[in-house]
C-alpha cells in the first residue's frame, strides 16, 4: 500500500489504535477522516490533530452506515482507503450471563464487530474499485486465531471478520483495491475498559510495526505475540487457548 497522498476513512478513529493510525497517516501526507459516536471525544481528537476531519456517526445503526457512505462519497469523493477499525470487547461468564433479558448488551458487540465492518466493506467496495489505487484495511485481532475464552463474542467476531476479509481479498483481486488485515495483539489502549490492557504492547511501538508491514506490502500484518498466532497449528492453538483461559478465568468468576 502506498502511504502518501491518500484520503482515508477510519472508523472508531477518535482514540486508541484508530487515532494512532490517523496521526501517523496525517504525518505521512494523507487526508484523514475519522468517525465515532461521541462528539466530545472527536473534538478532543481534532484539537490534538488540527488537520483531522471528524464525523459523528453510530455504526450500530444500518441507516447511519448508509448515511456515512453517502456523506463521505459526496463530500470527499477522492476517498480511496477504508479502515474498519471500530470495535468493542466484552468479557463475561456465559453461565452468569442473562441472554434472555439482556441480549441487546451482547448483540451490541456482534453488531459493532461484525455487521458494521461487513456492511461498510460492501458499501465501499464498488466505489473504491473505480479508483486507480485503493485499499481496504480490516482490523481484526490475534484473538481471531487463538480465542480468548473470557471474551467469547469478541474472539468469534474477529474470527468472522478474518474469514470475510479473506473472501473479500479474493473477490477484489482483479480490481485496484488492496485488501489488508491488521491483527493486533493486546495493545495498551482502553479497549474493553480502562486498565484492562495496561500490560499490552505500547501503542507507538505497535503502530510502528504495522506501518512497517504496510510499507512492505503485506496482506496480513501482526505484531508481537500475534505474529506467530496468525500461522499457529491447530494443536498449538488448543494449548494456547487453554493456557490463557486457566490464567484469566478468575477475572469473570
Amino acid at each position: 500500500m502506498e502511504l502518501l497522498g491518500n484520503t482515508i476513512l477510519i472508523t472508531g478513529g477518535s482514540s486508541g489504535i484508530g487515532l494512532a493510525f490517523a496521526e501517523r497517516f496525517i504525518k505521512a501526507g494523507n487526508t484523514v477522516i475519522v468517525t465515532g459516536r461521541r462528539e466530545a471525544v472527536l473534538q478532543e481528537a481534532k484539537e490534538k490533530l488540527p488537520g483531522l476531519i471528524t464525523y459523528v456517526n453510530d455504526l450500530n445503526i444500518t441507516s447511519e452506515r448508509i448515511r456515512l457512505f453517502d456523506w463521505v462519497t459526496s463530500n470527499y469523493p477522492e476517498v480511496n482507503v477504508l479502515i474498519n477499525n471500530a470495535g468493542i470487547q466484552q468479557r463475561f461468564n456465559i453461565l452468569k450471563s442473562d441472554a434472555k433479558n439482556d441480549w441487546s448488551y451482547f448483540n451490541h458487540e456482534i453488531t459493532t464487530n461484525i455487521e458494521a465492518p461487513i456492511h461498510l466493506s460492501m458499501l465501499f467496495a464498488p466505489f473504491l474499485a473505480t479508483k486507480e489505487k485503493a485499499a481496504m484495511i480490516n482490523v481484526t485481532s490475534g484473538l481471531a486465531f487463538t480465542p480468548f475464552a473470557i471474551a467469547p463474542i469478541y474472539s468469534a467476531s474477529k474470527a468472522a471478520l478474518h474469514s470475510f476479509t479473506m473472501s473479500l481479498r479474493h473477490q477484489l483481486a482483479e480490481t485496484s483495491v488492496e485488501v489488508i488485515e491488521v491483527a493486533p495483539p493486546a495493545v495498551n489502549t482502553s479497549l474493553g475498559g480502562a486498565g484492562l490492557h495496561a500490560q499490552g504492547e505500547p501503542l507507538d511501538a505497535f503502530t510502528d510495526g504495522i506501518f512497517k508491514g504496510l510499507e512492505e506490502g503485506k496482506q496480513e500484518i501482526g505484531y508481537g505475540t500475534s505474529v506467530d498466532r496468525l500461522r499457529m497449528s491447530r494443536d498449538k492453538v488448543d494449548e494456547y487457548v487453554e493456557k490463557m483461559y486457566t490464567a484469566t478465568k478468575g477475572l469473570i468468576e
